[in-house]
């Protein structure tokens, strides 16, 4: 069964874009000597002069009252609100009472998410500083018994499954007995007693991916064999051992989306699926007979991968779902037909999501968006037929004002068709071509731009810019093929798509080619260092987030959990242990070339990043400031990979802004 909460690994290392003033306290991450200074850093941000309708307050600020949830009986919702120190604290309101309770108060480390355990518990997530070694926490909702679930130092939790029919258990996944590999256990939410479900004895080919069903039973695992190869064994309800249903490798997909639980013998599962195909499809599959049953749900241009199931009506499948050019949802049961219409009747031309149901079905709880639109909260009543405004989550940012994102898609040098979005800022012409801001998601492989609202872009267009992010090869989303030809090419044709997709947005004749930037985060970082190597006068300037600079001491600074995946980081980025690879490699790490870097470049760092350590860019800063050239460098302390906390995203765009002002205009 799909849990509610995973998380990624090196494949995806995005960077959640959300600093810090440059306080050093004793023994801090990193060569401490290298971050500008709070006044070097309000320096560059003064080079914003220009006055604006919108301050980068209005787009980075964190909502005053958002995050909101339903009870699983629907007669509480809870929410997160500000409070005058920044800090988003948890409430809990009674729907029909009014009566509103403060549940808990953030402290220093933030409350990374949140979920309702049961119609009465809460639990919570977090960590130490952007560390990732995520914690679980539980309390009432009325804010009494708060405990500590996974009191373990150096111990991540990353998966969090409910079930069904013990509603005061959690099945959850952590490194508890080896750093390097994760076992599911069975947790009460109430005493914090854990029971281990299953142990992997074979350290060098162990087992991960535990699929439970809604009783708890674990029906199905997969081994991660020499590193590359995937074994997924499953037993059925009245089997008494598991048995191997297939073997793949890591360049396929066969993963378990739920049980059908309308077949006695319990063999028959949905699937997400890409074996013998190229784009992923939701498959009913038999088990024991090893064989596809039914191609329920496929598109010729996606992968697909989202289904959803009624527990209330009999296990009736509502919608598949999936990513195409934006957020598409395909209804499948005449109920939510009739019930997705009143929604998209409602809510025109807009993403709707739904953020929870009620366990009876009869209320819903939407979220409203678009790529104009930050976000609204809207309250469905199925019994009553009627929809409430709950909030509108950033009533500032007004719709109109907002810029248009639209797909893009383009040729490549080597004739692969690449896909993207490009976002002009409203009033853009031939007359007047606007600068340019190149934009690599992180990732890289498997992970994907999208449409919608974006902050960053947005606060980009109210200064004139334009922004291009491209899903270049690797990508997720479009298939196999698509993805795999990103193999071996970070560096390479990776950069080429990038290369070519600005080639692509100057013809339409709308951008200036005289004043394009590139910025990304962790592999957009890399894309972006690489880009300044590879093709130094095409971009004015650029901005390394996180990003990782030289392949050698990335693979050497690897988090523990991280290791028995190693061998496919070597099939699908480089193998140093391959003299070939291994001078690819060397080509391809900027802080190893750094004597073809002309560009000024902004640097930014979370000195507490697990995935990407701060020496790549300590390595990186002292290189280029080595030969002379401008590397303002931002470190925040109290971050990891990303920044979270209120501050210092606000002190990072207003910085990030000041520099693309003095280099783009």
């Amino acid at each position: 069964m799909k849990p509610l909460i995973n998380s990624a690994l090196f494949f995806g290392m995005i960077c959640i874009q959300t600093v810090q003033g440059q306080d050093k306290p004793a023994k801090l991450p990193g060569d401490t000597t290298l971050p500008s200074s709070k006044t070097e850093l309000s320096n560059i941000a003064s080079y914003e002069k220009d006055k604006f309708a919108y301050h980068v307050e209005d787009y980075f600020s964190k909502p005053k009252v958002d995050d909101f949830k339903l009870s699983p009986d629907g007669e509480s919702i809870s929410f997160r609100q500000k409070d005058a120190q920044g800090k988003r604290n948890l409430y809990v309101k009674n729907i029909k009472t009014g009566t509103t309770v403060k549940v808990l108060t953030e402290g220093k480390e933030l409350i990374r998410l949140y979920l309702w355990a049961n119609n009465n518990r809460i639990i919570y997530q977090q960590d130490k500083g952007g560390d990732e070694n995520y914690q679980l926490f539980a309390i009432n909702k009325d804010g009494t018994a708060g405990k500590a679930l996974t009191p373990f130092p150096k111990v991540k939790v990353t998966t969090i499954q409910q079930l069904e029919n013990d509603p005061n258990s959690l099945i959850i996944e952590m490194n508890l007995d080896n750093p390097e590999i994760f076992e599911p256990y069975k947790l009460n939410i109430t005493t914090g007693k854990i029971q281990n479900l299953f142990r992997n004895t074979d350290k060098k080919n162990p087992a991960s991916g535990f699929d439970f069903d809604k009783n708890g039973v674990l029906r199905a695992y997969t081994i991660r064999f020499n590193g590359t190869q995937n074994k997924l064994m499953y037993k059925a309800p009245g089997d008494k051992v598991f048995k191997l249903v297939n073997t793949s490798t890591w360049k396929d997909d066969f993963s378990i989306l739920n049980f059908d639980y309308t077949d006695p013998a319990g063999n028959r599962v949905y699937v997400n699926s890409n074996i013998d195909r190229d784009k992923s499809a939701i498959l009913l599959y038999d088990m024991k007979q090893k064989k596809v049953i039914k191609t329920l749900f496929e598109n010729d241009h996606f992968d697909v991968s989202g289904l959803k199931i009624s527990k209330k009506r009999k296990n009736t499948i509502d919608y598949f779902s999936y990513t195409g050019e934006r957020s598409e949802t395909l209804p499948v049961s005449d109920y939510f037909k009739a019930l997705y219409h009143k929604f998209t009747s409602k809510f025109k031309d807009k993403d709707i999501e739904i953020v929870s149901v009620t366990d009876q079905e009869d209320k819903y709880l939407l979220s409203v968006s678009s790529d104009r639109l930050y976000q609204t909260y809207q309250l469905y009543d199925a019994v009553k037929d009627k929809f409430e405004l709950v909030q509108d989550v950033m009533p500032q940012l007004k719709e109109a004002d907002m810029a248009k994102m639209l797909p893009v898609h383009f040729q490549t040098r080597d004739g692969m068709t690449i896909y993207g979005y490009l976002t002009l800022p409203n009033g853009a012409t031939a007359d007047k071509p606007v600068p340019l801001i190149v934009h690599p998601h992180g990732g890289p492989y498997g992970i994907r731009d999208e449409w919608g609202f974006n902050s960053q872009v947005q606060l980009f267009a109210s200064r004139g810019y334009a922004t291009l992010q491209i899903n270049y090869r690797g990508s997720g989303g479009y298939g196999k093929d698509y993805l795999l030809k990103g193999s071996k090419q970070i560096g390479r044709n990776m950069l080429n798509d990038l290369e070519d997709g600005v080639a692509f947005v100057l013809q339409q004749g709308l951008i200036n080619k005289d004043k394009i930037a590139i910025y990304g985060a962790s592999y957009g970082g890399l894309a972006t260092l690489g880009s300044l190597v590879k093709t130094p006068d095409l971009y004015k300037c650029g901005v390394d987030y996180v990003g990782v600079s030289n392949l050698f001491t990335f693979i050497n600074s690897f988090p523990p959990y991280w290791k028995p995946l190693l061998k496919q980081f070597y099939e699908q980025w480089y193998n140093p242990e391959n003299a070939e690879e291994h001078q690819i490699m060397t080509d391809v790490s900027p802080a190893l070339h750094v004597d073809k870097i002309q560009t000024p470049l902004f640097v930014i760092q979370g000195a507490n990043d697990p995935r990407v350590n701060i020496n790549e860019s300590d390595q990186m800063v002292k290189n280029l400031r080595a030969k002379g050239l401008e590397t303002p460098y931002l470190v925040s302390y109290n971050e990891g990979h990303g920044f979270y906390h209120e501050e210092n995203r606000i002190t990072l765009y207003q910085t990030m802004l000041g520099f693309f002002a003095k280099h783009l205009k």
